[in-house]
């Protein structure tokens, strides 16, 4: 299994384990979006909380070269999750972040 294949592997056992987890509150479904052909991974929430539309990203992971870029996380342990699955820290970027800023980090810039 190449590089990329490994990282497909473990962002997509990653989400598909935060989608688990249902929201406490309200009418609120954890959806998940694949689109593998273009490197794209993302978790959503979709449903209702009393009389508020949910409707958001809460993870969204993308392939570019032999890198994983978050995009958005909302559970602020996604990074620490990919760590855990044996990605290297130079090999991840915090893409929620400015440049000069994923420069203050452990993790790859670009």
């Amino acid at each position: 299994m190449d590089l990329k294949e490994k990282h497909r592997e473990i962002v997509k056992r990653v989400i598909v384990e935060y989608a688990q987890h249902k929201p406490a509150n309200g009418d609120i479904q954890p959806e998940i979006v694949f689109d593998e052909e273009r490197g794209h991974y993302e978790l959503m929430h979709v449903g209702w909380n009393a009389s508020e539309r949910i409707h958001g990203s809460v993870l969204h992971v993308d392939l570019i070269g032999d890198k994983i870029w978050i995009q958005h996380d909302g559970t602020q342990g996604i990074a620490r999750d990919l760590l855990d699955a044996g990605v290297p820290k130079d090999k991840i970027v915090l893409a929620f972040y400015s440049q000069r800023k994923r420069a203050l980090t452990e993790f790859a810039v670009a």
